[in-house]
């Protein structure tokens, strides 16, 4: 779902061309290019002592072996869970932080991703990967997830996953946001945009008449009382700020904002107001976070 500008070249204008005579033509040229997955994000070198220190083993997930890692040997349990065309290193500043707290991490590549095998995926494979580690490891003390990881989280808990806390790390408020800012890329209309959405829901989940419901986390909260932590970066170009702002206000005092600035969508997960946010409420709950106040310039809290 992320664009490069060598695939908003002749495919975007060929869409564009195919949307003045149908709308569901359109779609139907956009629907590979909205699901590609493209090139494997490589391992940052400041994150690679992480990586390869991690403990691995094969997850069965939808009939392909996804490779988990697991980082620490605490008491409480922490899942990361990464974005489209991620990996499980991103998390590589957030493993150091909180297996020094004391607390186990697991994560996993999900397929055509990092280090898992594959091609092709989508939202099923990362709902299916944390559906079967909770299911073996019990109730996750915070599931921490990046970007579509952060929206994928969201609708394994209120699917019925269990966890203590979610830490949404510049995630959407909803998935549709990624149907319209895709179609806001390729500068094709709502017609466009709407026909689109309805093919990869069909393609997707077709056992189900409307999904999308299922993966708003603004008409459909987490489940009452679950504490919630959103993290984003003002700039950030991939998905707009106003996301963690309706993600924040839809769950009121149980949730907290945290806005950083010139962090960015992948380096946020590096950045110390960041790091100390996620830290502050993973050890304090939302606590943790009032308690932690306006401590950098570079941060914003919001009650």
């Amino acid at each position: 779902m992320s664009l490069t500008d060598a695939a908003l070249g002749a495919q975007a204008r060929a869409i564009r061309l195919a949307e003045r005579s149908s709308p569901h033509v359109a779609a139907a040229l956009a629907l590979p290019l909205f699901m590609r997955v493209g090139p494997r994000l490589p391992i940052r070198d400041g994150d690679r002592a992480v990586h390869q220190s991690a403990r691995r083993s094969l997850l069965r997930v939808r009939g392909r072996d996804v490779v988990a890692y697991e980082w620490g040997t605490g008491p409480d349990t922490i899942l990361l869970v990464h974005g489209w065309r991620g990996r499980a290193s991103q998390f590589a500043p957030i493993v150091r932080e909180l297996r020094a707290a004391g607390f186990r991490l697991l994560a996993f590549d999900a397929p055509a991703n990092g280090e898992s095998a594959g091609r092709r995926t989508d939202v099923r494979d990362w709902l299916a990967a944390i559906e079967l580690l909770q299911s073996r490891e019990g109730r996750f003390h915070t599931v921490i997830g990046h970007s579509f990881g952060a929206m994928a989280s969201a609708a394994a808990i209120r699917n019925g996953a269990s966890a203590g806390a979610l830490v949404a790390i510049a995630g959407m408020a909803d998935a549709r946001y990624l149907v319209d800012s895709f179609a806001a890329r390729l500068g094709v209309g709502t017609a466009t945009a709407d026909a689109l959405a309805d093919r990869f829901a069909r393609r997707i989940l077709p056992h189900l008449e409307d999904p999308w419901p299922r993966f708003d986390s603004v008409a459909h909260p987490l489940p009452e009382r679950m504490p919630l932590l959103v993290v984003h970066d003002r700039g950030d170009r991939e998905v707009a700020v106003g996301e963690a702002v309706r993600l924040h206000a839809a769950h009121g005092d149980r949730s907290r904002l945290v806005l950083t600035e010139g962090a960015g969508h992948s380096r946020i997960l590096g950045a110390d107001a960041a790091l100390d946010a996620v830290t502050a409420f993973v050890t304090g709950g939302t606590a943790g976070i009032d308690a932690l106040g306006a401590t950098s310039a570079a941060a914003t809290r919001t009650p």
